[in-house]
Parts: structure tokens; C-alpha cells; sequence
């Protein structure tokens, strides 16, 4: 079951960058800026924006549910399986179980340095990379002692990407599952 994630369900910040030009398509592909995730993602999101707002933070939500078709839609774009999953084994992301995020001061609103942005398909937006600067690797360091103590795993390439433990046990969803689809 997907349930929608708002600022007032569960204190983040919802900057969902595919319902946007800003992203690396260079084109919306969501048409509406609503963010879902399955409910045991939703409740570990609770945790992680509970941890990040005793520390004075707040989480910045770039992309979570992502349906099917937009799956597809970012592997024609880029058919690169270290930063897209094939849409034929299926993303956690079309499964509701993964979230894009970054962490932002609770008190200015303004996003943490990481050290590159979101979705910046490079070497520098590994976790642990050391070529960028040490303030940012102390922010990504932050946000994975965060998430992980709220019961999230990590991908190792993307700093921003968390997603459940076992993630394949869910199932695919497309955006015809919404109430409200993200696409149509």
C-alpha cells in the first residue's frame, strides 16, 4: 500500500525534481508533485525526519515513488544501470521503497553542501568519496548515520539514495496504482 508523504504527515520538505525541468532529462516527467512511498518506507521516513530535526535538520525529498513509466522514461534517457535500474528488473523506487533526499537547516531552509547535487551521474556522488570537499563529507556522513539508524540501506554510488532493506520483496507498481497518479 502507498501512502502519500507531505510536509505535514511527516515534517520534510518535498522538492520532487522530476515534476520539474531541474533534472537530468531537462524535462518534467511527473505532472504533479505529489510523493508516495509504502507504508513501511513511510514509517522509517518518520523515524529519519525525527532523528534529523533533534540535530536541527529537516529532509529534503527529491524523488520517492516513481512509477514504472517514468523508470522507463530515465533509462531511455540514460540506459546507465550504475545510476538507473533496468526497468525490466525493476527500481526500488517503482517499488515504494526508496527516497531521494538531502538534509536542509530546519531554521534557514537552506540544503547542506553534499559535494555535488542531486543526481549528478559521477564518481563524485559516491558515498566516501574523498575528492570533495570535507565540510560535504561530513553532511553525507550525517545523512547516512541518520538514515541508517531510522532502518534504511544505501546505495554506495548515489550519496541522496536510501532505500528498505530487501527491496525486491515489493512489489512494482505503475502510476495507474495512485489515486492521484504522479504522471497522468
Amino acid at each position: 500500500m502507498l501512502v502519500e508523504i507531505t510536509l505535514e504527515s511527516h515534517d520534510v520538505d518535498i522538492a520532487l525534481a522530476y515534476a520539474t525541468a531541474d533534472n537530468v532529462t531537462g524535462a518534467p516527467i511527473y505532472r504533479h508533485a505529489r510523493c508516495y512511498l509504502h507504508r513501511d518506507a513511510a514509517a522509517l521516513l518518520a523515524q529519519a525526519s525525527a532523528l534529523a530535526a533533534i540535530q536541527g535538520f529537516r529532509l529534503r525529498v527529491f524523488d520517492a515513488f516513481r512509477p514504472s513509466e517514468a523508470q522507463w522514461r530515465l533509462w531511455d534517457h540514460n540506459p546507465d544501470p550504475v545510476f538507473f535500474a533496468d526497468p525490466r528488473r525493476g527500481s526500488p523506487h517503482s517499488r515504494g521503497v526508496a527516497v531521494d533526499l538531502t538534509l536542509i537547516e530546519r531554521s534557514t531552509d537552506r540544503a547542506l553542501d553534499m559535494g555535488t547535487g542531486f543526481d549528478a551521474l559521477t564518481d563524485l556522488s559516491h558515498h566516501g568519496n574523498t575528492a570533495i570537499a570535507s565540510e560535504a563529507q561530513r553532511h553525507r556522513l550525517l545523512l547516512l548515520g541518520l538514515m541508517t539508524a531510522a532502518g534504511w540501506d544505501f546505495y554506495s554510488k548515489e550519496w541522496w539514495h536510501y532505500q528498505l532493506f530487501q527491496a525486491r520483496r515489493y512489489p512494482l507498481w505503475s502510476d495507474s496504482a495512485l489515486p492521484l497518479g504522479l504522471m497522468s
